[in-house]
């Protein structure tokens, strides 16, 4: 789960720093996880975190890591506040290379104020059509009555009223 270093200017002095920056918080974020400070983590998540952990232990004593950018605070409700995510693509097991996800994607877990919505995908991202904040996400081809390589996209909602996310499929003509 590499980011490009494309663009960030790493024949100069700052882009150096910037390599520099990005491979030391690689390093640091990669540890396992019992090394980590996870008690900032909701409840919730750490329950997620905990269970990956002993999934990965569990098949051949593996080594469990939590790796950068498995964890993210987004708006996801449109209220201005940042809301949580933890996409499991960011787990890892030494002994098991597709523990946590599948040709249908990864789980990411979505945490608004006290409800979590979980959502197989295979990528998601935040979007803004006035007035709504819109979750797009990319999900397996058989939810478009297809197979796995079968475009397939949801968009969906946060309804604060009922706390529930809301999605419509569409009518074409």
């Amino acid at each position: 789960m590499g980011k490009s270093l494309a663009g960030t200017g790493k024949g100069t002095a700052a882009g150096k720093w910037t390599v520099a920056l990005y491979a030391m918080t690689a390093v640091l974020c990669t540890s396992p996880a019992h090394a980590q400070d996870l008690s900032g983590l909701p409840a919730q998540f750490l329950e997620k975190v905990e269970a990956a952990q002993k999934a990965c232990s569990d098949f051949e004593n593996g080594q469990f890591a939590l790796e950068f950018g498995a964890v993210h605070r987004v708006d996801l409700d449109g209220d201005i506040h940042r809301d949580w995510v933890l996409d499991e693509i960011g787990f890892s097991c030494s002994s098991a290379a597709s523990l946590y996800c599948s040709t249908g994607g990864c789980m990411s877990h979505f945490l608004i104020e006290d409800h979590m919505f979980s959502l197989l995908n295979q990528g998601w991202d935040m979007a803004n059509i006035d007035p709504f904040r819109v979750m797009l996400a990319d999900v397996h081809g058989s939810q478009c009555g297809g197979i796995n390589p079968t475009p397939c996209v949801v968009a969906s909602v946060w309804d604060a009223n009922e706390k529930i996310w809301r999605s419509a499929v569409a009518e074409w003509e």
